[in-house]
């Protein structure tokens, strides 16, 4: 079978192909685009540190009390041998009072 010098055949492969690869690299860009509409956020939304600790094993345990009482809480270890206990804003007084009155040190 001759090949016909005039014909463009041979194109149409390859720009179907790459016209997929153009489609799905516009899916994926806008798949995975950040929302630039998201506002961000404020600092008091953010968690604040109610208390500090030398050990580990003290802010598990003021952690516990403040989950026995309802309040949401993490921890952080930002050096050695020193442990931050961070609750919400919105519970931070409650959290304050029930620190006040641990005694896991």
């Amino acid at each position: 079978m001759p090949i016909d010098a005039g014909s463009l055949h041979f194109i149409v492969g390859p720009a179907i192909a790459l016209a997929v690869l153009v489609l799905i690299g516009f899916f994926l860009r806008w798949a995975f685009a950040s929302d630039s509409s998201a506002k961000p956020r404020r600092p008091e939304e953010l968690l604040t540190p109610v208390a500090s600790m030398t050990r580990r094993e003290s802010a598990l345990a003021f952690r516990a009390v403040l989950s026995d009482a309802g309040i949401r809480s993490t921890i952080r270890h930002p050096a050695a041998h020193r442990s931050d206990v961070l609750v919400f804003p919105e519970d931070l007084d409650r959290a304050r009072a029930l620190a006040l009155s641990f005694h896991g040190q």
